[in-house]
């Protein structure tokens, strides 16, 4: 692995928000999301809300915060929550106020059955439905075209980040740069990891999943049937079932293949790339970035011995460092 220079900020949290359980925690605590709101931030105030065509009859939503008029934006910035997150949750509000703060418009995107929105769509969500993300990024793109263009993701989301660098390009989507947080570029070692935790961990994820499909059959009664995912055990199991009911894939190796991403894609994309992801990290193992580092199209590797999963929180305060670290970042663009 490269190291980070010693010109770059250093992640080096006090000893009592060391523990990489704590740190993934604190990510999706409200204490910092209800500070911007006391404060009366200006990108709360200035967002609204869209419904995207992203082609084929899929729509998806989002919350768009533009700089009042006569002020020219520095550029717009997409932000993409995690699996089960939001335009809401706490790590991607935090930044998202952080960098309209530093005057970039913000749009924060919801994707499929994310964000209330499972009455929108029939079908399920899944993790490889790319072309409606990039359809999304199409939309925002008419409603608001500013320059340069950034794309921040976090977890799942990152890996949809990183993707967009990939794969944009060819639909018309050129970002300036992307920055994936803690990002899922392998989903088989992130599903393992999450049955091989703590039990809490995975019974945590087991119980969001399973009330995300109890909404999608309350916004569609009949059409389906989850009865029987109550009684698996383990994420991956039920990730096999679901791929084979609901996914299109022939195998559940296909559809986790479908979104894997190697350092080597990774060095080769087309846009420019940045990664930022702890070692420590409890549900995404640090031992597939080995190679990775700045090459080619990764710009950026950020890669702190702690951190925990989307958290970087650096004092008592709650202060994120990957806030910070972004925001060197994007005043480089």
């Amino acid at each position: 692995m490269t190291a980070a220079r010693s010109d770059r900020p250093q992640f080096r949290p006090p000893w009592v928000l060391t523990h990489p359980q704590l740190q993934s925690a604190l990510a999706t605590k409200g204490p910092r999301r209800r500070l911007w709101l006391r404060r009366g931030n200006g990108m709360e105030a200035a967002a609204q809300h869209h419904v995207l065509d992203c082609g084929e009859g899929v729509r998806l939503t989002g919350y768009h915060s533009r700089h009042p008029e006569g002020v020219k934006p520095r550029g717009l910035a997409v932000l993409i929550h995690g699996w089960e997150g939001s335009h809401e949750s706490v790590y991607l509000y935090s930044m998202a106020c952080q960098v309209y703060a530093q005057g970039w418009n913000v749009f924060r995107l919801n994707l499929r059955d994310h964000g209330g929105t499972h009455a929108l769509n029939p079908e399920l969500f899944h993790s490889a439905r790319m072309d409606e993300v990039l359809g999304a990024f199409q939309a925002i793109r008419r409603i608001d075209g500013s320059s340069p263009l950034a794309v921040i993701g976090f977890s799942l989301g990152g890996n949809f980040a990183l993707r967009v660098g990939l794969q944009g390009p060819a639909a018309g989507i050129r970002p300036d740069l992307v920055i994936g947080i803690s990002p899922a570029i392998n989903p088989e070692a992130t599903l393992e990891a999450i049955d091989q935790g703590p039990l809490l961990i995975r019974r945590y994820f087991l119980d969001k999943w399973r009330k995300t499909l109890e909404a999608k059959n309350q916004a569609w009664p009949g059409r389906y049937d989850f009865g029987p995912y109550a009684a698996i055990p383990t994420f991956v199991e039920t990730t096999r079932r679901f791929v084979a009911d609901f996914t299109g894939y022939a195998s559940y190796g296909d559809y986790v293949a479908s979104y894997t991403l190697s350092p080597e894609m990774l060095r080769a994309a087309p846009s420019p790339l940045a990664v930022i992801t702890a070692q420590d990290d409890p549900v995404i193992p640090f031992r597939h970035f080995a190679g990775l580092d700045e090459r080619g199209a990764v710009v950026n590797f950020d890669a702190p011995a702690l951190g925990g999963h989307c958290g970087f929180i650096e004092n008592l305060a709650l202060e994120c460092w990957t806030e910070r670290r972004v925001a060197e970042l994007l005043a480089q663009l």
